[in-house]
């Protein structure tokens, strides 16, 4: 049974503002399915006697110290926006749907 259907594709395609063609819906389904299998494998394997760990690889990290310097001012920034307003940057509404 596959992990994601054409369906669901098509769905995730309309969420993220995506065109895709008849063709291109089947062909990411057929990814996606792939990639999920594989995904599914390693979350079955046995991991009981594994120390939980957030990288295979012991990493030091170095940090450099913060620096302060100067920045652009608010009306730098707003100055090359397309469009501004109440001092704010003004973009398109996107979260009225779904």
């Amino acid at each position: 049974m596959p992990a994601i259907s054409r369906d669901e594709v098509a769905h995730l395609a309309r969420l993220a503002r995506l065109d895709l063609s008849d063709d291109e819906l089947s062909h990411y389904a057929e990814q996606l399915d792939v990639i999920l299998t594989a995904v599914t494998r390693v979350g079955e394997v046995a991991a009981q006697d594994v120390e939980p760990m957030s990288h295979p690889v012991m990493l030091d990290n170095v940090f450099r110290a913060d620096v302060l310097q100067p920045g652009l001012t608010a009306e730098e920034a707003l100055s090359a926006a397309p469009a501004v307003e109440d001092s704010r940057f003004r973009v398109p509404r996107i979260l009225d749907e779904e």
